[in-house]
C-alpha cells in the first residue's frame, strides 16, 4: 500500500506558475508509473501527465510545452511544474501511482488549482 499526499495548489493569475508535489509514504521506485490527473467541475477526470519508472513521459495535448512532470526516487516524490497557466487549467489535481501495466492503484486526496484574475 502507498499513501500519496499532494501539495502546492492554490490561486494563481493567468500566465503564472505553480509547482505541485506528491509525497509517497514509501518508495515509488517499484511503481511502474506515476501520474497527475485533474478533474474540473462538471467534467470527467483526465490524465494530465505521466512518468514511467524508466523516466519516459507523456502529456495531454492541452498541457504540452507548459507542464513538466518529474520524479525524485530518492525522496519518493513526484512533481508537476505548471507554467503559462490558463483559466481552463482550473481543477482538482490528483497524484496517482500504478503498480501494474494499466490501471492506477493509488490516489492522493487532491489539491485545488485555480487560475483566475
Amino acid at each position: 500500500q502507498v499513501q500519496l499526499v499532494e501539495s502546492g495548489g492554490g490561486l494563481v493569475q493567468p500566465g503564472g506558475s505553480l509547482r505541485l508535489s506528491c509525497a509517497a509514504s514509501r518508495t515509488i521506485f517499484s511503481l511502474t508509473a506515476m501520474g497527475w490527473y485533474r478533474q474540473a467541475l462538471g467534467k470527467q477526470r483526465e490524465l494530465v501527465a505521466a512518468i514511467t519508472s524508466g523516466g519516459s513521459t507523456n502529456y495531454a495535448d492541452s498541457v504540452k510545452g507548459r507542464f513538466t512532470i518529474s520524479r525524485d526516487n530518492a525522496k519518493n516524490t513526484v512533481f508537476l511544474q505548471m507554467n503559462s497557466l490558463k483559466p481552463e487549467d482550473t481543477a482538482v489535481y490528483y497524484c496517482a501511482g500504478r503498480s501494474g501495466l494499466f490501471d492506477y492503484d493509488y490516489w492522493g486526496q487532491g489539491t485545488q488549482v485555480t487560475v483566475s484574475s
